[in-house]
């Protein structure tokens, strides 16, 4: 199939202007003049919106309704843990996304829930997992990926850090 120089297809680079609300309100969207930057049909972005900017040109402007199961996935109730109290360094706010590194090196986010005592009670699941989001979305730019960006599977943006 044959894509014309500003669609979206495989190994595009697109710009996107959008505005995330869950059960109507905000919760995140693009700053004006500052896109969000990805290299489409690598996994960047949720597999919903991907799906759904899929053959879009630039200057598209649409909804998209994304079910959990194409967004962050179901809540899973059994992905929250306590925690040692003693773990945490400073004050610990409910509500607060922190970052725990896994054996792997890997960083894991989690929210705090409550605090017991000597104990923390933590959430694993993403923030937005089994929400229903609502995405605005408008398309504001689409370029061929570079050889780079292909094989390092995401875009490069003019203030990102060189690798090292």
């Amino acid at each position: 199939m044959n894509t014309a120089p500003d669609q979206i297809a495989q190994d595009k680079v697109v710009d996107l202007d959008y505005k995330l609300t869950v059960n109507g309100e905000v919760v995140d969207q693009s700053e004006p003049g500052e896109p969000l930057t990805y290299l489409h049909g690598h996994s960047n972005i949720i597999p919903g919106l991907e799906k759904a900017l899929e053959g879009k040109l630039v200057g598209d402007a649409f909804q998209e309704i994304i079910q959990p199961e194409d967004g962050y996935g179901e809540r899973d109730e059994a992905n929250t843990e306590e925690l040692a109290r003693e773990d945490f360094e400073d004050d610990i706010e409910i509500g607060e996304t922190y970052y725990a590194q896994a054996e792997d090196g890997s960083v894991i986010p989690f929210t705090v829930m409550e605090v017991n005592g000597d104990t923390v009670k933590v959430d694993f699941n993403p923030p937005l997992a089994g929400m229903v989001l609502t995405f605005d979305v408008k398309v504001v730019g689409v370029r061929d990926a570079t050889a780079e960006e292909l094989e390092h599977g995401h875009a490069h943006t003019p203030d990102m850090h060189e690798h090292e």
